[in-house]
């Protein structure tokens, strides 16, 4: 069994449920013990800016901000798409903690040769 989990996330803020439900799996991943990445693309980037992902997707569902809590207790890290960024014009000063511009080939690099478990939202 693999120590690594990654899960790709293109959505943002337009469809709360489903990034509620990435965070949900990645932090059960984090406070497992597995080292986990969450790889931020398209309108997920947002996500890694400061005060950016907040409120409740749901009733009875967690809030955002205490989903991205447990998962930087927990250890969880972000990359976020460099090309999404600049795209998008968003200032890599505003990234979270845990969050940094990093792409592909830093990913592959992080998974390695072990492999990991991977979600995509």
């Amino acid at each position: 069994m693999t120590a690594k989990a990654v899960i790709s996330l293109t959505t943002g803020l337009e469809d709360a449920e489903k990034v509620t439900v990435a965070f949900l799996v990645a932090v059960g991943a984090a406070e497992t013990g597995r080292s986990t990445l969450m790889f931020l693309t398209k309108e997920a980037v947002r996500l890694a800016l400061d005060g950016v992902a907040v409120g409740v997707a749901c009733e009875g569902c967690p809030s955002l901000p205490d989903l991205m809590k447990r998962y930087e207790a927990a250890g969880g890290r972000y990359f976020v798409c460099p090309i999404c960024l600049d795209a998008k014009k968003l200032d890599t000063g505003s990234l979270i903690s845990g969050a940094e511009a990093q792409g592909t080939i830093p990913m592959w690099e992080w998974i390695g040769d072990d492999g990991a478990t991977t979600f995509s939202y």
